[in-house]
């Protein structure tokens, strides 16, 4: 989804078009199990909330996964009764089941989830979805473990939430602060994308989204929210922290093995401005000069430490020279790979051909200042090479960039990665879940966009 931008602006995604009433903006799902007490107190007053605070169509689904009460009596009475409310019966049981599904129906642009007790409060509901309605973020969650977050629950949630957020950041490497606040919202064209990778169908569900959407290098906008815990809740903490666990083995064992298809992911979503060739600034050329930076310095770390060894056995020009031959090999290697980008064996003898010829030019520069410093007085400290080395090396290495850039790699850019097209991974179903059924009222007859589907 790109969008036009004049010319000298920054690109962006595109603003959700607020001008259609037959579709809604949002669909907020509420996952229920077993709620028949609290779920039409939960529907009332989000609709509400949503009737005088929210400035578009919007659509309550209640996502009944596998009740065996009066739930599902109660969710067809709210979607009789209430225009807004809709209701869907899975036979199966699990949040993140419930989720997937209900998502991969709607028609809405923008979905969200919010768990029926209301913890959340319900002011943090427009902030959440702003940012992708307006095109800034392609995820959103609420934080309650932000600074200005305002949360009231025991010491032992509170701890087992904190911990479970460490896990995240030291073995998946996750950046969100947290994983399981039941407040999240997704643009439908990035779930499109991200639900077929997704596997947990229960709690772990949120995290993996997550995980893979960080990973593909979307953007995930956090709310801190007020947020009071619910002493009656029916969560099992003990099975769900195990089931979380063996969820992030899972996911970093995919990860560190290669085998989610992420690159396919990477950006697709919106206009990208490090996509764009903006005139009068060669592309890449910041992470190029990172990388030449990071691979130069140790480069010339290794160079030293060459010389070093080599001048106890030979005089200063011969152990420039091999100390030098050495570390432009291993230089060129390494900014062939990390700075240009440039994979395999194609064209590594040619590169490491021009690479000597770079080398020529620095051991030239590097030389020459050696044999001023002799003429100008006999046998130099070794502490006055060393430093004169490194000037000269300094020189030498602003123009080897230069050569490498223009001659050596010349116009080697990073592709954008292209744009993918949802639901067509190779190896993922359809949908694993079975049949979804949709309840339909009696007393309201008309025509859904999700019923063709």
């Amino acid at each position: 989804m790109r969008t036009d931008s004049p010319p000298g602006t920054l690109p962006a995604r595109e603003h959700l078009p607020a001008t259609d009433a037959g579709t809604p903006v949002l669909d907020v799902v509420i996952p229920v199990h077993n709620e028949e007490k609290d779920l039409q107190r939960c529907v009332l007053r989000l609709r509400d909330h949503l009737k005088r605070t929210f400035p578009y169509a919007f659509r309550i689904t209640i996502a009944d996964n596998a009740s065996t009460d009066t739930t599902p009596q109660v969710a067809s009475r709210l979607e009789a009764e209430i225009e807004e409310v809709t209701s869907f019966r899975l036979e199966q049981k699990g949040r993140g089941r419930a989720l997937r599904t209900v998502w991969a129906a709607s028609d809405a642009p923008v979905l969200a989830y919010m768990d029926v007790d209301l913890s959340t409060d319900l002011n943090a509901l427009l902030p959440l979805v702003a940012p992708l309605i307006s095109g800034h973020s392609d995820l959103a969650i609420g934080s309650r473990l932000a600074r200005t977050s305002r949360v009231v629950r025991g010491p032992k949630r509170e701890f087992i939430s904190r911990a479970y957020n460490l896990i995240l950041r030291g073995s998946l490497q996750a950046r969100f602060s947290d994983a399981q606040c039941g407040f999240k919202a997704v643009r439908r064209d990035v779930a499109q994308a991200l639900l077929p990778l997704v596997e947990d169908t229960g709690w772990f569900f949120d995290t993996e989204l997550l995980v893979l959407a960080e990973r593909a290098g979307l953007r995930i906008h956090e709310v801190p929210v007020d947020w009071v815990d619910d002493p009656h809740s029916t969560v099992h903490i003990v099975r769900t922290a195990t089931d979380d666990l063996k969820g992030v083995w899972r996911v970093g064992k995919a990860l560190a093995s290669g085998s989610l298809p992420l690159d396919r992911l990477t950006r697709p979503f919106g206009d990208d401005p490090r996509d764009r060739e903006i005139k009068d600034v060669p592309g890449g050329l910041a992470r190029q000069l990172l990388g030449f930076c990071v691979v130069g310095a140790l480069s010339t770390l290794f160079y030293l430490l060459l010389y070093s060894g080599f001048r106890v056995f030979t005089g200063s020009q011969v152990a420039n020279a091999l100390a030098l031959l050495v570390s432009a090999v291993a230089n060129t290697t390494a900014n062939r790979r990390l700075t240009f980008g440039v994979r395999g064996h194609g064209g590594a003898v040619r590169h490491q051909a021009q690479g000597l010829v770079v080398f020529g030019i620095g051991l030239a520069l590097t030389s020459g200042s050696l044999a001023a410093l002799d003429a100008a007085g006999s046998d130099p400290a070794h502490s006055t090479e060393l430093a004169v080395l490194i000037t000269a090396n300094l020189a030498a290495t602003v123009l080897r960039f230069l050569l490498l850039r223009a001659w050596v790699f010349p116009d080697h850019r990073e592709a954008p990665s292209a744009e993918v097209a949802p639901h067509t991974y190779a190896g993922q179903p359809a949908s694993p879940y079975g049949p979804l059924q949709r309840r339909s009222s009696p007393h309201r007859h008309h025509t859904d966009p999700r019923d063709s589907r």
